[in-house]
């Protein structure tokens, strides 16, 4: 098998998580650089890497550059994907800087991976939010069409970064000992206890930046801007693993055994949907894993082209860092470096 040299750049959690993807899934690297804004020495999984400064030269010999991407402040490869490409390195990137590009492919792997071949050097992973919505109604679409999605997420603070993750923690914590928390906020309010509807920045509409994402990324995605797609995101209080709750209205009359059949067939789909016995997806049981699981699946009781699902996903992993990976999967398959 061709192996290939691949760069990560940055070792937030993304970056971390795409060193551990990498290795679990056993992507054909040759040669592994880890890049940041300082160099050190980082351990992920008892595996020690020695991170490089970034600088326009450092993607010299490299096929695939993953970059672990920023939500907000302006990702590394504002700077330094062109470089990369420059230097015949394919560019994959997590942040939102490339995505509403129109010579950018915005992919998900099991709805669109033949818009890989379309790439002029960059390729951008969706939002994690809408990563996971998109692998759930991808097959719906193609059997039923797809005329309405309204969307409300119930995202983990994982999503917000490192920071987020020790406020939460930090909060909990506190209360547990009757204290306050005075550390540094990565969120906007406490989280402990809490509901935040606020991720992004809002705009003039009233939607949040993060809503209008999941709007955008996945008409470009889905090949389709004639659908309407409302949203609310939502902060919540786990560590990891964003839920969704996804009502859509399609074209045809759904029938909600019928979907669990077509969803159970479909790649990347586990459906975990058997409410009787209190079985249904939940972050806990979904953190680390690649896949997308789907449950409470059923009918709208007034509209025979209604269906309800809940959806959740690992936002780490398949909401970045496995997805990719599996884009870079595509690229080293079908010979599209």
């Amino acid at each position: 098998m061709k192996k290939y040299n691949v760069a990560v750049v940055g070792v937030g959690a993304v970056g971390e998580e795409m060193l551990r993807v990498l290795k679990q899934r056993k992507f054909p690297v040759n040669q592994l650089k880890v890049f940041a804004r300082s160099a050190r020495e980082i351990t992920v999984d008892n595996e020690k890497y020695n991170v490089e400064v970034l600088n326009e030269n450092s993607f010299k010999g490299m096929d695939i550059a993953l970059f672990a991407g920023t939500e907000g402040d302006k990702g590394a490869s504002v700077t330094y994907a062109q470089h990369a490409v420059k230097q015949g390195c394919v560019v994959i990137d997590n942040g939102a800087d490339f995505r509403m590009n129109k010579d950018v492919p915005l992919v998900v792997p099991e709805a669109n991976a033949n818009d890989v071949k379309k790439h002029k050097g960059i390729i951008a992973n969706p939002n994690c939010s809408t990563i996971q919505m998109i692998v759930a109604l991808a097959p719906i679409k193609k059997e039923y069409g797809l005329k309405r999605i309204i969307a409300s997420t119930y995202q983990a603070v994982s999503g917000a970064g490192r920071g987020a993750i020790i406020q939460t923690e930090e909060e909990y914590k506190a209360w547990a000992t009757n204290s306050k928390y005075n550390g540094e906020k990565a969120l906007a309010h406490e989280i402990a206890f809490n509901l935040i509807p606020h991720i992004g920045s809002f705009e003039d509409s009233g939607f949040t930046t993060e809503e209008m994402k999941m709007v955008h990324e996945t008409h470009k995605i889905l090949h389709d801007n004639k659908i309407k797609i409302s949203t609310t995101t939502v902060r919540v209080p786990v560590k990891n693993a964003h839920s969704e709750a996804v009502y859509i209205e399609t074209k045809k009359p759904v029938d909600a055994n019928e979907v669990r059949k077509l969803l159970a067939k479909s790649p990347g789909i586990i459906v975990v949907d058997d409410p009787k016995n209190k079985v249904y997806p939940m972050p806990k049981d979904c953190s680390g894993r690649d896949e997308t699981f789907v449950g409470r699946i059923r009918r709208d009781i007034n509209n025979d082209k209604g269906l309800w699902l809940w959806i959740v996903a690992d936002n780490l992993r398949k909401g970045a860092a496995s997805n990719a990976i599996q884009i870079a999967e595509v690229l080293v398959k079908e010979n599209w470096l």
